[in-house]
């Protein structure tokens, strides 16, 4: 074998090594920040009435899309940056008529979730769905403001719920 193909397999072998190691790491932080399967449970935690505070929600970019090709009407999707600050408190709410996918920039936070028996704690990096069947609340029980951004299809407009 000569000496270009020898590097070459070498080189292959570290690639691909390479995307499975970087395949991996994705998927734990994916998948980092859930609830453990057996801390699962419909409606193991009741609805709070903490109100809201030390809480920023900025909306960076909105599309009706309605005027889209999905057109689904009285829709926004929205994206918005949501900044709790220490002891802050993004109270409970449904995710009934309104998913979204959150990704978490900095800071830890931890989420109370209505399915949920144990707090599911958030970091750098996670994603997490909330879909029909979530209602929860968050707290940043850290010293250092958590940033985080929230993609969500929006239906009423007056709607003030985080």
């Amino acid at each position: 074998m000569s000496h270009h193909a020898i590097h070459g397999r070498i080189a292959r072998g570290l690639l691909l090594a390479g995307l499975v190691a970087g395949s991996t790491a994705l998927t734990s932080t994916a998948f980092a920040g859930s609830c453990p399967a057996d801390k699962m449970k419909a409606n193991v935690r009741e609805a709070v009435t903490l109100p809201a505070s030390g809480v920023t929600d900025t909306v960076i970019a909105s599309i009706d899309v309605a005027k889209e090709p999905a057109k689904i009407n009285d829709r926004q999707f929205r994206l918005r940056k949501l900044t709790i600050q220490p002891g802050g408190i993004v109270p409970w709410h449904s995710h009934g008529d309104r998913p979204a996918i959150i990704y978490i920039i900095e800071g830890e936070i931890h989420e109370y979730a209505s399915n949920c028996a144990a707090p599911i704690v958030h970091g750098p990096g996670d994603v997490t769905t909330e879909t029909s069947g979530v209602s929860h609340w968050w707290k940043n029980l850290g010293d250092k403001p958590v940033v985080l951004l929230s993609a969500d299809l929006l239906k009423d407009k007056m709607d003030k719920h985080m």
